[in-house]
């Protein structure tokens, strides 16, 4: 008998041989058929006939059963009440998804963070964006056809970013009530793509989210920003996307770590505050942060949000480039130097610093004014320059005080020095700036306290001379006859 041809007493079945066959998942019967010609038994299947009938037969639903499988089965899906969706907890933890809400067609879905995929890095729209992990990813597009996909491709468009979801404050198992709903603001949002020229203008290329959240409260507030870009239409048109979720609290000064007790430690934070919450609620405290400078992004890019932490004693120097493009049109010398000076100091506008580490922000004593100085140098020969900020240099001059056998760090001052260059309007689509952190030991260390006299003993240069003279007094005195007379 041939293999895989129909058996001579079951013309029926199709057989071949069992060790072929590592698992059969079929919910249908099998034979296992011993062939005398044969040594290895025959694994054999049902042929199609027409006669048999492999699917389940449909229930029948009467009127009387319809408010019972209403009651099993009537929700937006079609599945059972268990398998609808998982069950939450209360509230976010880290590394859940964050959930978004469609109001038009009462759907839970999940924010979305596009990663790359393969060698080639094409982007995966499937991977959902953490609570609490803020990061950054960038991925590939290719488009076979640009023409076709610039208005119809919800990656290019912006709208679809931030419209017709919110995102839910905490997860929820039944239904979404208006108050948990966060509206996604966006900054700036820019219009819709569309061709112009044989390119497609205003493809989102970089998606920027910054999501507030407060503990067990969940998130509390939702911004989107955008960079948009054009791209020409060719045979393989491609686009590189770059995607950043930030989370942030607005933390209490009395939950800020400290960074020691009550001298720094190296490698913890610096602390630093500003007065504008002293100023506009009297009762509250000041605001308190870790001091931070411009971090870089893959790209060399300034990165809007993430900011690099600056540790006590030690050294480092930053270096990224800041787009000018929002502003081209306007070349306004003023409103470039502020976007510059604000892009250095980050959000929380820096005014006042921790002398110690254990600093409190009622105890006006324990805090000190950082000395501030802007460039005020005007452009030489040139009318379409502007003289902007390219560098900052925080310099921090610390000592150590107490006991000798305990010191302790503290900071004495700190100044932020800008350097200044001129630039033309026509070369600031990227500005390249630096910032540098150096801290000084001004220690002055005390002479050391003088102990009591010592005794200088004086010794011959052989130590061993007395043991020397005395063996040989021995000896000699031996040697001695008295017979022998005087």
């Amino acid at each position: 008998m041939k293999r895989g041809f129909v058996t001579p007493w079951s013309q029926s079945q199709v057989c071949v041989e069992k060790s072929l066959i590592f698992r059969s998942n079929t919910p249908y019967s099998t034979d296992i058929i011993s062939d005398p010609g044969e040594r290895d038994p025959l694994f054999c299947v049902q042929l199609d006939d027409s006669k048999l009938n492999y699917f389940q037969q449909p229930q029948d639903i009467k009127e009387s059963d319809f408010a019972e499988f209403l009651e099993k089965y009537g929700r937006h899906s079609f599945l059972a009440p268990s398998e609808v969706q998982p069950s939450f907890s209360a509230f976010y933890r880290a590394g859940d998804p964050v959930l978004i809400y469609f109001d038009s067609s009462s759907v839970l879905s999940m924010l979305r963070q596009p990663v790359k995929m393969g060698a080639s890095g094409l982007c995966v729209d499937g991977n959902p964006a953490g609570f609490l992990d803020s990061k950054s990813t960038s991925c590939t597009r290719i488009f076979a056809n640009l023409s076709k996909s610039c208005m119809t491709d919800p990656a290019l468009d912006a709208a679809s970013y931030y419209r017709d979801f919110t995102i839910l404050k905490v997860p929820v198992n039944d239904t979404v009530m208006p108050s948990m709903k966060v509206n996604v603001t966006a900054v700036s949002p820019p219009g819709a793509p569309h061709m112009k020229d044989n390119a497609c203008i205003n493809v989102v290329s970089e998606v920027i989210y910054e999501l507030e959240y407060s503990g067990t409260s969940g998130i509390q507030s939702a911004s989107v920003q955008f960079k948009v870009s054009n791209i020409s239409v060719n045979s393989r048109s491609s686009l590189q996307q770059r995607f950043t979720v930030h989370f942030w609290t607005r933390t209490l000064s009395h939950m800020l770590p400290r960074s020691g007790n009550p001298g720094y430690i190296t490698g913890a934070p610096l602390l630093i505050a500003n007065n504008r919450a002293v100023q506009h609620c009297p009762n509250r405290d000041k605001e308190e942060y870790g001091m931070s400078i411009l971090r870089s992004e893959n790209d060399g890019s300034c990165s809007q949000f993430l900011r690099h932490t600056v540790q006590f004693g030690r050294n480092v120097r930053t270096g990224c480039k800041i787009s000018m493009s929002p502003v081209l049109e306007d070349s306004n010398c003023s409103y470039i130097q502020q976007k510059l000076y604000k892009a250095f100091q980050g959000m929380n506008r820096t005014e006042d610093f921790a002398i110690t580490g254990s600093a409190h922000s009622a105890q006006a004593e324990e805090w000190m004014t950082i000395l501030i100085q802007n460039c005020s140098v005007p452009a030489v020969n040139c009318t379409s320059c502007c003289m902007v900020p390219v560098t900052l240099e925080i310099q921090i001059l610390w000592t150590k005080v107490g006991l000798l056998s305990n010191p302790q760090a503290q900071v004495l001052g700190t100044r932020h020095f800008y350097q200044c260059q001129p630039l033309k309007f026509l070369n600031m689509s990227m500005v390249p700036v630096t910032t540098v952190v150096t801290f000084t030991d001004m220690t002055d260390w005390p002479e050391p306290p003088r102990g009591q006299p010592q005794m200088h003993w004086k010794l011959p240069f052989d130590i061993f001379f007395p043991f020397k003279v005395a063996l040989n007094v021995e000896r000699t005195y031996r040697g001695y006859d008295p017979d022998d007379g005087l």
